[in-house]
């Protein structure tokens, strides 16, 4: 026998039952959460973020009989970062766009937990024009209004963006039963709509209508998303 059978011989030889005994502890110690176990392997369940609409075959919502959440101010703990971009360098003669999203008003804004808005410039066709970009979670709610008080830099120049192009605001927030981050409406702001200044722009219904076509009202309340332009030209 060669030198190389000897030594995996002898290896096995040495390998006793107790040893495996042993391992099968360890084994099973991975496997099944244990709270004596050195670390916590317990499953994390993960978040699912739905395409727009896609939620439309897993829930219905009845957004009308939703309770008014008012109560005092009440901050998100588990703020989670999203996914801003920086302004672009300036051009001459061109201008840059800084929409300052404040509050959005809902009348259950108080059961909304995680909420956020994914901010997207879209052609006519609801193609996109810029990078899609993610607020972070909400800072605050207050009776109403949930606070976002975050600052977005559209990543297109105002005169590069075609005819009939529209920055879109989708409201998302995360269901903890279901599983799932949920899109609960959106809003839109067209191109004649870009002026310095605060400007109040209403909410609709979700399935979101990227091409504007069949647009129908989140609620005959009085309730709509609250932003501030800021126009940058050199």
């Amino acid at each position: 026998m060669s030198q190389f059978g000897k030594v995996c011989t002898q290896s096995q030889e040495e390998f006793k039952l107790e040893d495996l005994k042993k391992l099968e502890i360890i084994i099973k110690s991975i496997l099944t959460y244990n709270k004596d176990f050195a670390f916590d392997v317990q499953p994390v369940p993960l978040r699912r973020i739905l395409a727009p609409g896609e939620e439309e075959n897993l829930e219905v919502e009845e957004e009308e009989d939703a309770a008014t959440g008012a109560g005092s101010p009440e901050s998100f703990p588990n703020r989670v970062p999203g996914t801003l971009l920086p302004r672009l360098p300036s051009e001459p003669r061109m201008s840059l766009l800084t929409i300052k999203i404040d509050k959005i008003g809902l009348k259950d804004a108080g059961q909304c937990i995680d909420p956020y808005m994914t901010v997207s410039v879209k052609d006519l066709s609801g193609i996109d024009l810029n990078p899609v970009q993610d607020t972070p979670v909400a800072t605050r709610k207050e009776d109403t209004y949930i606070h976002f008080s975050v600052d977005i830099e559209i990543q297109r120049h105002i005169e590069r963006l075609p005819k009939g192009a529209a920055i879109f605001f989708e409201f998302k927030h995360y269901k903890p039963k279901k599983g799932f981050t949920s899109t609960k409406c959106f809003a839109f702001m067209e191109m004649d709509e870009i002026k310095p200044g605060p400007i109040v722009i209403e909410l609709y219904k979700k399935p979101i209508d990227f091409k504007r076509k069949k647009l129908q009202l989140l609620t005959k309340k009085p309730l709509y998303l609250h932003l501030h332009q800021t126009l940058h030209k050199d």
